[in-house]
């Protein structure tokens, strides 16, 4: 025998068993490497969806959510008997028969999938198998990763299988299950794409639903129709085929159009400057919680749930009366900046902006940008220079409303567009004009000034300030206007001698007991509205006035649970209020902006609106038209809004659109009208003002408005009718009024 033949013949068994023995140790090292990697069965005892808090109005509808995935959880009994049938006949038809892996389905997808290459065989991972995947992802890297993954998502099956039941498995599963669009679990979904819960899923729309797990993106309802309603006939048909459906209503549920009720609340929510802020409250609470020794938890996560008191009827009421009046607004000022003097304000601006941002250079650069606009065509392709053009244009306007007795906010809408736009108009600070005035005037009731004091009503001019010549808005002069008159109609000269007389202190002291953050300076134009304030801070003045002369703080949430119903935190009503006016001057400031919605400034919102809620109101308009504002006030309601665009070059030209009247009232006008027709919203949110007292009416009792007399005319001679007001203010507040005009009048 020829060794040299034997020693060959042996290398080659050996190395056949060498090529034999690779897959074999591939395998095995996949096995171990799966087996490493899988996690422990404490870790899915303990299994825990990332779900999102949701926020509530004050009766428990939902505002938003605040997450990292968007997800709600469900209980088993909250799913119904239909959705479970289309899962798992159309994902895993013997779910209720394997123990987390289905050899029958494997086999099929190996010799169909792979040796016959039909790419309609199907799946082979069960449910159970699928949920592994949702569970802990496929965040596997390396050499056979996708092999491992695989092999690890079925050890798990099994295990799981071992430590939970098939419905408890069902309901994790349609808890973790994605359905495109950043929304993950069953209620999530059903809310998305037909603004229902899952117990209240109706079989067709349970049947798109699952017809989604195949693939969401392409079986997606809003995006692709069609293809949704073919997915889902056979979501039904699988249905039929495993007699979850008769034949008869398989036919009728087949030929039902697809009907989707899309509600994205991330994209376009209710109350999404709201939701911010509430957001940021949270968090801030929930942080000195954990600070104190209490439990940390993950706003984003931990599924808590937050309740407002913010009321979603109002507050979609405000969000209409945004869309419908803005929209019609911006159109004018749009029109107003077309003209050649318009455009070269705006080029100014625009060479300014980029100066400004150091982008002179790249003002040429397009690029996909996305402005809003009231038309919803706001993206496309356009310079950077374009979209500062487009962007100065815009009417930004915020609007607030809060209950005064307690702080408790109803409404809050920021912005126009909070995806575009997302700083926040009520806590911006703009110059009030007008809507100041009652803070100057109630002051100087508390010092013994009465609603028939007469104010002069004489063209003046202020020594020292680049002799500032005040006007009043009509350019009218002559004769007294008393102080419910002067407040009634907002008329600008009556309001300075009335500062000249209370002087700065007395009007500095009350702006920051009503809880004002700007410092007021010393300028004798502070009369007539420059000092700065928020929609927010303005909505807390007034409230004293709706109040009886307390000061409050609004406030957005009011309680925060677990996704138990356990309390975490929950506000407690301050008992100890400071009474910073008496209740009295309340009741007569209340009485003359109650005029002023009747016969003044404000009667627009009955005149033009209709709208006849016992509510009292005071307009504001910054010089050039550059601000407008309007406060709306009862005992149960305050609410104020302002517009403006975001730079004072940019406003009307014309007190027509430009007013606090024209521009800012509207909005609280259309927001009341209707609340006006909801009867029953209407009663809970609006009580009559307080009604002044026989002595206090009769303290009224007297004209707006009288001519000057021979004695008038006689004072007003030996009257300098150019002040320094300086002097003037030394000698402010000493006394009421000089006994002799006290006697005249």
């Amino acid at each position: 025998m020829n060794l040299n033949c034997l020693d060959h013949k042996k290398i080659i068994r050996l190395g056949i068993i060498a090529f034999a023995a690779i897959p074999v140790i591939l395998l095995l090292f996949v096995f171990i490497r799966a087996r490493c990697l899988m996690e422990s069965k404490n870790e899915l005892r303990n299994v825990k969806n990332a779900n999102a808090s949701i926020v509530l109005s004050h009766n428990g509808r939902l505002i938003g959510k605040i997450f990292k995935e968007n997800r709600t959880g469900v209980t088993r009994e909250q799913i119904p008997g239909h959705l479970v049938q289309a899962l798992v006949a159309t994902e895993d038809a013997r779910f209720y028969k394997h123990k987390g892996v289905d050899t029958r389905s494997l086999f099929r997808v190996f010799f169909k999938t792979f040796l016959l290459n039909r790419k309609n065989a199907g799946g082979g991972s069960t449910i159970t198998q699928q949920l592994a995947k949702n569970l802990f992802g496929r965040n596997i890297r390396g050499p056979f990763a996708l092999l491992t993954a695989k092999l690890k998502e079925i050890m798990l099956a099994r295990k799981i299988e071992r430590l939970f039941t098939k419905e408890e498995i069902l309901t994790l599963y349609f808890n973790t299950v994605p359905f495109g669009e950043n929304v993950y679990g069953i209620e999530t979904a059903a809310q998305r794409y037909f603004n229902t819960k899952t117990e209240n899923l109706k079989i067709e729309q349970g049947a798109v639903l699952v017809g989604m797990l195949k693939a969401n993106h392409t079986y997606n309802p809003r995006l692709f129709p069609e293809k949704a309603l073919s997915r889902r006939n056979v979501v039904l048909s699988q249905m039929r085929k495993y007699e979850y459906l008769p034949d008869s209503q398989l036919d009728s549920l087949s030929k039902l159009p697809l009907k989707i009720d899309y509600a994205n609340l991330e994209a376009a929510g209710p109350a999404d400057y709201f939701l911010y802020q509430v957001k940021c409250e949270a968090q801030q609470l929930l942080q000195a919680i954990a600070y104190a020794g209490g439990k940390e938890w993950d706003l984003e996560e931990d599924g808590l749930v937050i309740t407002t008191p913010l009321d979603l009827n109002l507050q979609q009421y405000a969000n209409q009366a945004f869309r419908k009046h803005l929209s019609v607004m911006q159109y004018q000022l749009n029109r107003q900046y077309q003209t050649r003097w318009g455009r070269k304000v705006i080029d100014n601006l625009v060479t300014s902006e980029l100066k400004k941002g150091r982008l002179t250079d790249k003002a040429d650069e397009t690029a996909i940008r996305q402005i809003f606009n009231w038309d919803g065509n706001g993206s496309g392709v356009m310079t950077v220079a374009d979209s500062i053009r487009q962007m100065v244009k815009l009417l930004q306007a915020g609007l607030l409303a809060i209950d005064p007795r307690s702080g408790a906010v109803r409404a809050w809408v920021g912005g126009i567009d909070f995806k575009t736009l997302p700083y926040d108009q009520v806590l911006a600070r703009r110059q009030m004009g007008s809507t100041l005035k009652p803070v100057l005037f109630a002051a100087a009731l508390e010092m013994g000034y009465s609603p028939c004091t007469y104010l002069d009503n004489d063209s003046i001019v202020i020594k020292g300030y680049e002799t500032w010549h005040p006007q009043n808005a009509d350019h009218s002069t002559g004769g007294k206007y008393s102080l419910t008159g002067a407040l009634v109609h907002s008329m600008n000269l009556p309001t300075i001698n009335l500062f000249l007389e209370t002087g700065f202190g007395r009007l500095d002291t009350l702006w920051r007991e009503m809880g004002f953050s700007f410092q007021l300076v010393n300028t004798p134009s502070l009369a007539l509205g420059t000092a700065e304030a928020s929609v927010e801070e303005v909505a807390q003045a007034y409230a004293v006035f709706a109040n009886g002369g307390s000061r409050i703080v609004p406030y957005r949430i009011v309680s925060i649970k677990d996704s138990r119903g356990n309390l975490i935190w929950q506000r407690n009503a301050d008992d100890e209020r400071v009474q910073i006016l008496t209740a009295k001057t309340c009741t007569l400031i209340s009485a003359m902006l109650r005029k002023a919605v009747q016969v003044g400034t404000g009667s627009a919102l009955h005149s033009r609106y209709g709208v006849e809620l016992p509510v009292a109101g005071k307009t504001g308009t910054t010089q050039d038209y550059t601000d407008a504002w309007f406060a709306a006030y009862c005992p149960s309601l305050v609410m104020v809004s302002r517009v403006g665009a975001s730079l004072p070059t940019v406003h009307f030209n014309t007190g027509h659109y430009g007013t606090g009247s024209a521009l800012a009232l509207p909005l609280v006008a259309q927001t009341l009208k209707k609340v006006q027709a909801n009867t029953v919203l209407a009663r809970k949110l609006i009580t009559p003002l307080p009604l002044p007292d026989q002595d206090m009416v009769m303290e009224m009792d007297c004209p707006d408005f009288r001519e000057d007399t021979f004695m008038d005319d006689l004072l007003d001679m030996l009257r300098e009718h150019e002040i320094d007001y300086e002097k003037a203010e030394k000698k402010a507040g000493r006394k009421r009024r000089p006994l002799f005009r006290r006697f005249w009048q």
